[in-house]
């Protein structure tokens, strides 16, 4: 809801604004903002890495003592349930956590060390050394599925201040509330780790015209966005018609294809049903991971699948959504699904709640499925797509035939795994993670983790948004050649006074 440059939350429970109003940033306080955070840049980016590492936890403790009230504000601009919106506060302050403590090693910042060799002949070598350093102020774009985990104080913020960048975020008008709350969090951290004045600020807007001018600003050296395709592509272009383009690590969607084979199919049918519908409802398929497309083979079990998903997606109540927006274009692209031939409703949940999203499992076959490409197209919600095939052969094609997700899943027996090889390696080119036996659903934040993929997955297949390797989306490699050691960076020093990982001479060591 909005008048003019004013704008409300709404609580998707109700269909009704909370109280509160918030104005759309002006061009003033977008310049302001980026001006803020290039100057912050100039310092922030010289602080040692206990300093950056003790804001990062600052903020995890600031926003852990806004207590219950964040929890229901959030809860009455979302409708997450609290017990969710707790694990998500949990996600999100640990997650900061492990970004300080990957900057307080300090090993991630890649140190190559290759000595000089005067006396190498036909030519001497220089003394070369290299490491990563921050690019500048980023700006990021708050998701509206993870009002905390995604948004101000989440992954791409703790990720680009790991890395020494300001960063300006542009936040997300479903929940404008409770990013108010964090950002005054991170103010206070600024304050209490003695912080540039400028290294975050937080902007609202219900419309697109700030987030372009973000992105135009020159200030700006980076973009940080977890949306949808069009959101996503629409800030590439963005980026790269700039005089100077600049880097867009978009999260852009995923229907993460699963792949149930025979024997899987035969010997655990009941079990894969279960966890499928659990995969597709889970929050009310509000995920990018959400398994939103499957693959069988036509079988004599086929048929008693769909009824036990049927089953089992029949127990599934209507879920409030986010916004009322997500909840129309989700209804809408229930009835497109319908509208195309050969589309058959296979499972449905309980229609028990008119203003709510209703789960809803289509199946078509394999032909039906390459005639009409809008049906490999995520639909956010809990809907999903069964695709039959009619041999191993159509199976293999379909994963050749897809384009870049964030997940993919095989679900199968050793025997399975054995004839059906060739899919391993077709799908890692894919995707950024391979699941067996499970479900998409849930990314653990971890060292090791890709939340990722090919494009129109995201626009930077070479990174994730989720894992400590995300900080290395924020920085630029530099090399220093016959530098004094005096006005070297501390991390390829002569003397390795850091105690980080650094590859001398080609040997990792400490």
């Amino acid at each position: 809801m909005s008048t003019n440059n004013i704008f409300f939350a709404i609580n998707p429970a109700t269909n009704k604004p909370l109280h509160g109003e918030f104005v759309n940033a002006s061009s003033k306080q977008i310049d302001d903002a980026v001006n803020k955070a290039t100057a912050a840049f100039n310092s922030y980016r010289k602080k040692d890495n206990q300093q950056i590492a003790n804001f990062l936890e600052a903020i995890a403790d600031e926003i852990l003592n806004l207590g219950d009230a964040l929890i229901e504000k959030c809860n009455l601009e979302t409708a997450l349930p609290i017990a969710r919106l707790q694990g998500e506060r949990g996600r999100t302050i640990n997650q900061l956590k492990l970004f300080a403590s990957v900057v307080k090693e300090g090993s991630w910042v890649d140190a190559r060390i290759d000595t000089a060799m005067p006396d190498r002949v036909p030519i001497p070598r220089s003394d070369i050394r290299q490491m990563l350093i921050p690019l500048g102020p980023v700006v990021v774009f708050g998701a509206s599925n993870f009002p905390l985990a995604f948004s101000v104080a989440g992954g791409d913020t703790a990720s680009a201040l790991a890395a020494g960048c300001p960063v300006v975020f542009k936040g997300h008008p479903a929940h404008p509330g409770t990013s108010q709350m964090v950002a005054d969090a991170i103010s206070k951290a600024v304050k209490k780790s003695g912080m540039p004045e400028g290294v975050f600020s937080l902007l609202y807007s219900n419309s697109n015209e700030v987030g372009e001018a973000l992105v135009k600003h020159p200030g700006i050296k980076a973009v940080g966005f977890t949306g949808s395709f069009r959101g996503g592509k629409a800030l590439f272009e963005l980026a790269n018609s700039r005089p100077e383009p600049i880097p867009v690590y978009a999260e852009m969607g995923s229907t993460n294809p699963v792949f149930i084979l025979p024997r899987a199919l035969k010997e655990k049918s009941k079990e894969i049903a279960s966890g499928m519908v659990n995969s597709i409802s889970m929050g009310v398929g509000q995920f990018c991971t959400n398994p939103g497309l499957s693959f069988v083979q036509k079988s004599e079990k086929t048929e008693d699948f769909y009824k036990l998903l049927n089953t089992d997606l029949s127990k599934v109540s209507a879920g409030t959504m986010l916004t009322p927006t997500i909840l129309k274009t989700y209804n809408a692209g229930l009835k497109n699904i319908a509208t195309f031939e050969n589309v058959e409703e296979i499972a449905v949940g309980l229609v028990d709640n008119s203003e709510g999203a209703i789960s809803r499992i289509f199946k078509t076959s394999m032909d039906n499925f390459i005639k009409n490409k809008q049906l490999s197209e995520e639909n956010f919600g809990p809907s999903s797509v069964v695709v039959e095939a009619t041999s191993k052969k159509e199976i293999l094609d379909a994963a050749r035939n897809l384009e870049g997700h964030l997940t993919a899943t095989i679900h199968g027996t050793d025997e399975d795994f054995e004839e059906y090889k060739e899919l391993f390696d077709i799908l890692e080119l894919k995707v950024g993670r391979i699941l067996i036996n499970g479900y998409p659903t849930g990314v653990e934040v971890c060292h090791a983790m890709v939340h990722g993929g090919p494009y129109p997955a995201t626009t930077a297949p070479n990174s994730t948004s989720v894992g400590t390797n995300a900080i290395k989306r924020f920085v630029r490699p530099i090399c220093f050649q016959d530098y004094p050691d005096a006005f070297l960076p501390n991390a390829i020093k002569k003397e390795n006074k850091l105690n980080i990982w650094r590859l001398v001479n080609g040997n990792l060591e400490k």
